[in-house]
């Protein structure tokens, strides 16, 4: 598949990801948020997977920068035969990996940008998985359609209505079904964006929900990422008829090197990173 150049690209800079002018604290709506971050994520695409592609693989299951992968983790359960829909698949490793262990999946993202790599990867690993551009607050698919969903680090922190977005997955899912996400910790928002240990101190309100956004010339938002606290991910799950079974704070895994922005192994041995949310829906 093939994308048209945005209408309106956004400016790099020289580490090839898109140029901010300014950062701030300040709302940002349903529609908003999702035009800003498709065209973030189309601008960021080589950037990004030029950075992180190796750490992702091409046929791999990694749920988050601490190094827990599926492979170990097991949170979807058995996915041979299972119909399978990853949200924010970005390149689709994930789905690809779901795809060689039996299951049927498919992958949804927001970006044109990252589903043309996805497509890419695809031809070049001779993993085919269905590619499907869309928004996790309004899924294209039918009711009752898929038996488990997941997204590692894909659409939920980047929706300003994760209840809705709860809600499409509880109707797709069919009943029994299990969806596992994988989000910023809340307990990043209150803490320095640095790896280094150093930087623990609290800059920030816990309970300050604004979301986190970075702003063009024209003080317009290009990328947005949305807080929630523990509780409000708790209340977001069971608000929309879901189920929470487990909520898993990775541990660093011992002998991984990997830096990943904030991400560190010094300073994950001392504070959580990642959030992971296993759900399931309720039978009929």
């Amino acid at each position: 598949m093939s994308a048209p150049p945005p209408a309106d690209p956004i400016p790099l800079g020289t580490d090839g990801y898109p140029a901010a002018s300014g950062v701030a604290r300040r709302d940002a709506g349903s529609a908003e948020s999702a035009r800003a971050n498709r065209r973030w994520w189309d601008a960021a695409a080589p950037a990004y997977l030029a950075e992180h592609g190796r750490d992702l693989g091409d046929v791999d299951f990694l749920w988050c920068p601490e190094g827990l992968r599926e492979d170990d983790a097991h949170l979807l359960g058995d996915v041979a035969g299972r119909r399978v829909l990853e949200i924010g698949c970005g390149s689709a490793p994930c789905s690809r990996w779901l795809r060689r262990a039996g299951a049927e999946p498919i992958g949804l993202d927001l970006s044109g940008g990252m589903l043309v790599r996805a497509a890419a990867l695809n031809t070049l690993t001779g993993v085919d998985v269905p590619l499907v551009q869309g928004d996790a607050g309004a899924l294209p698919l039918a009711d009752a359609s898929v038996d488990l969903a997941c997204s590692a680090f894909g659409g939920l922190p980047f929706v300003a209505d994760v209840e809705g977005a709860l809600r499409e997955v509880a109707r797709v899912l069919r009943p029994g079904g299990r969806f596992v996400a994988s989000v910023n910790h809340p307990m990043r928002w209150p803490l320095p964006d640095s790896p280094d240990p150093d930087d623990l101190r609290v800059t920030g309100s816990y309970f300050d929900r604004r979301p986190y956004v970075e702003t063009d010339d024209a003080e317009q938002i290009v990328y947005v990422e949305h807080h929630r606290t523990v509780g409000d991910w708790v209340r977001a799950v069971v608000g929309a008829g879901l189920v929470l079974v487990d909520m898993v704070e990775p541990e660093w895994t011992p002998g991984r090197t990997q830096v990943w922005g904030q991400w560190s192994p010094a300073r994950g041995a001392l504070v959580p990173g990642t959030l992971i949310l296993v759900c399931t829906k309720p039978d009929a």
